[in-house]
């Protein structure tokens, strides 16, 4: 067992698991996401873009709970990482759509494991989830909705080519 372990529940430590697993089916997503809008029939340079740093977002979130688990003194067990449930988009707003929902299932996710870090009295926990992840979810699920919204008010064709130009 870790020196480093104190008051630090197995129900966190399976939860922070989970997590990190979650965290890198985002990125696996996100990528696929990037490379989708990167072909050369699609060709949405700065859709792909965003989809790239969304996807090195999740796995530096995975890193942080990897360094957390071990911090505390748990031990991380990762697991395989399923394929994305979707590679192929029928349009940009399907896949901020799909981007949108990913990141409420995030977010419930870690919503979870805050419950379990309360649940067993573990502050510092906590403290964690909310200084790292619960912000920053908040902030990903309303940019998110604001593409989504934008995306359908300009509709498919040059709407979307315009998008992808303005898009930062």
């Amino acid at each position: 067992m870790s020196q480093a372990r104190q008051l630090f529940h197995e129900d966190c430590e399976k939860g922070i698991n989970a997590q990190i697993n979650m965290e890198f089916g985002a990125m696996y997503a996100y990528e696929a996401m990037a490379a989708y809008f990167d072909r050369d029939d699609v060709a949405l340079p700065n859709i792909s873009s965003f989809f790239k740093d969304s996807a090195a977002e999740e796995k530096d979130h995975a890193e942080k709970l990897i360094e957390y688990q071990n911090k505390r003194g748990g031990r991380v067990v990762l697991k395989a990482i399923a394929a994305p449930e979707k590679q192929e988009f029928a349009s940009a707003l399907e896949a901020f759509e799909a981007a949108l929902d990913l990141e409420k299932k995030v977010n419930g996710s870690l919503l979870n494991l805050h419950a379990t870090s309360d649940k067993h009295n573990d502050y510092q926990f906590s403290d964690f989830i909310e200084g790292e992840y619960l912000k920053e979810q908040v902030d990903a699920i309303k940019q998110l909705a604001g593409y989504v919204a934008q995306l359908k008010r300009v509709g498919e064709g040059h709407g979307v080519y315009h998008f992808d130009k303005t898009f930062k």
